[in-house]
């Protein structure tokens, strides 16, 4: 548990030192996916999206992945903070794609990950699960390969949809 709260200390001081500075913005989303970790879970949440220019964008979220577990549904909160990457110059159609490095953490697991995103609103990320102590869900262990597949619509397009 010593090693959650550390990480998400940690999470916190870098996310909040960059939102303190007055050149980066910041852009709410509600976020929609699925999500493979031993088992198949649904994730609903939301993420705030901060960047001083396309280049290097941050966000941090928090959602709830919901799934069933031997039989039993169960439910556990995520945090995450990712980083994205793309250093092209000049591109006409803002930037179309996205590295993403990262991590996420439940009360059952921490994992890193990487991959790709489309606009900054459609992630496709693969890790690998660590366990938390002697964690488990429903009497499962949630450890091993870790894929990620999310959409994340920004407020400001439902806002102006409802116009």
């Amino acid at each position: 548990m010593m090693n959650l709260r550390s990480a998400i200390a940690v999470f916190s001081i870098f996310f909040l030192s960059i939102g303190a500075k007055a050149q980066y913005t910041m852009h709410k989303m509600i976020t929609v996916g699925y999500e493979y970790q031993n088992q198949s879970f649904g994730e609903v949440g939301g993420k705030l999206l901060f960047l001083k220019n396309d280049d290097v964008i941050y966000r941090l979220g928090a959602s709830a992945l919901m799934g069933s577990t031997h039989s039993k549904f169960a439910i556990m909160p995520k945090l995450q903070a990712d980083v994205l990457l793309n250093f092209q110059k000049d591109v006409d159609f803002y930037h179309s794609y996205y590295f993403l490095m990262g991590a996420e953490g439940t009360n059952k697991y921490i994992a890193p990950k990487i991959g790709v995103s489309l606009f900054g609103m459609l992630d496709l990320t693969g890790g690998y699960a660590f366990p938390i102590g002697d964690a488990r869900l429903n009497g499962k262990e949630m450890k091993g390969l870790n894929i990620n597949f999310t959409l994340n619509i920004p407020t400001v397009f439902i806002h102006d949809m409802f116009k």
